[in-house]
């Protein structure tokens, strides 16, 4: 179902393409590219985010199929619309050497098991987890953010081989995440009309 775009929307989108051009990239890639751009007011991003159109096609047949989505925080979870989203932070407990949102990613792989979309703006040790577990992810959005382990959690998620999104900078967050899985979720499926 295509969505009512706001006429405020419509003109950031017309100012941030004037001043960036999209144009070269892959449907899906743009999509996500001029999202994470429109939500951030950072033209650096478009330099600087890391995916593969391949797995991004495959992901936007999984979501729109209803694959879960997997969210490290519920600032995440708000940024996302036009879809549920699961976390389990308010659920987990530091244990063991373990950080609350790098035990939220256990608990929600217990609840949704492979094939979810993860969604990481926050947390480096959500992300550092999901990469110990078996998850065969649809997707990673690993965009945390943070001086202290941000950087070194996305170069491992590339490094992983696991499909995803990620950017090569400690620069990221609750809001270029949701907005990276929002351009899937409003990007046309092949039965909608752009």
């Amino acid at each position: 179902m295509n969505r009512v775009v706001h006429p405020i929307e419509q003109e950031s989108f017309r100012r941030l393409r004037a001043r960036l051009d999209t144009s070269h990239f892959p449907p899906l890639t743009r999509a996500v590219v001029e999202r994470v751009v429109h939500s951030s007011a950072d033209l650096g991003y478009a330099g600087e985010l890391v995916m593969d159109e391949g797995d991004l096609v495959t992901a936007h047949a999984a979501l729109h199929a209803g694959a879960p989505v997997v969210v490290d925080v519920e600032m995440v979870a708000a940024g996302i619309t036009r879809r549920d989203t699961v976390c389990r932070l308010g659920d987990a407990v530091a244990t063991g050497g373990l950080t609350r949102s790098a035990q939220a990613m256990r608990l929600a792989y217990e609840q949704v098991g492979p094939g979810a979309l993860w969604v990481i703006g926050c947390a480096p040790t959500a992300l550092e987890e999901l990469l110990t577990l078996d998850a065969s992810p649809a997707l990673v959005i690993g965009l945390p953010v943070g001086f202290v382990g941000a950087a070194e959690s996305k170069a491992a998620l590339r490094e992983s081989g696991l499909p995803a999104v990620s950017n090569v900078s400690e620069k990221g967050g609750s809001a270029v995440a949701a907005a990276a899985l929002n351009a899937l979720l409003y990007h046309p499926t092949t039965e909608e009309k752009p």
